[in-house]
């Protein structure tokens, strides 16, 4: 997994890879020290997940993470500061970001975050070239008609290989995990938008009818999206 680190601080930069090293060996880290570095990179790569600072040279880490949340990057953010004030974090709850730590970091902390991550975003990195690339497709692309057989052209294989690598890879099948994140992201909708009718949530995260979001949404969460908006106001 692609993984962007924001600090102007070289040193808290070493000392946060070296604990996520660590536990996930095989990822890759890319290192920003200000906002105009972590752009050019958000623009060369997918990031699942980022740490930034909120003190930053220039432009904050809050103002990179309203460019992450206005250019839809799906990128979960997690924020890391040496102040406590109520304000920073009220501000982090409205840009969406996903938590935040203060400084000097504790591991145990930081692996909480990333697993509270995984778990969240139901995330899978799989070995794959192939099958991460089509789980990057879909995170960009879930609010577009999504099928497998254009997505197979895409990444220049067979539907009926890429059906049964996905599956293999995934643990579900490529209509299934479509399904799964449109849901996982229509919550995120509500959430943040909670006076958006229950059509426009469907349309956003790419159903093709509003009953089939509704059916949809409660056999993935035993709940129907209406009961979900209620329980959020």
């Amino acid at each position: 997994m692609n993984l962007l680190v924001v600090d102007d601080e070289p040193l808290e930069i070493e000392q946060l890879t070296f604990i996520v090293k660590k536990e996930y060996p095989e990822w890759n880290i890319y290192e920003a020290e200000d906002v105009v570095e972590a752009k050019r990179l958000l623009t060369q790569h997918f990031f699942p997940l980022a740490f930034i600072d909120i003190n930053l040279p220039g432009d904050s880490g809050l103002d990179l993470c309203k460019h992450i949340s206005e250019r839809e990057y799906a990128t979960a953010v997690v924020l890391i500061t040496a102040h406590q004030e109520f304000s920073y974090a009220h501000q982090a709850i409205r840009l969406d970001v996903m938590d935040y730590l203060v400084k000097p970091v504790i591991e145990r902390e930081l692996y909480q975050v990333i697993h509270h991550f995984l778990d969240k975003h139901s995330y899978i990195d799989t070995k794959s070239d192939l099958v991460n690339s089509v789980l990057t497709i879909v995170r960009k692309e879930y609010s577009q008609k999504l099928q497998l057989p254009e997505i197979a052209k895409q990444v220049y294989v067979t539907p009926v290989y890429l059906s049964k690598k996905f599956t293999e890879e995934v643990g579900v099948n490529f209509t299934e995990y479509v399904m799964n994140f449109r849901i996982q992201k229509a919550k995120q909708l509500i959430k943040e938008k909670p006076y958006s009718s229950i059509a426009q949530i469907s349309e956003e995260v790419g159903f093709s009818s509003q009953h089939h979001f509704s059916n949809s949404f409660k056999k993935v969460e035993g709940m129907t999206p209406s009961k979900f908006k209620e329980n959020c106001l």
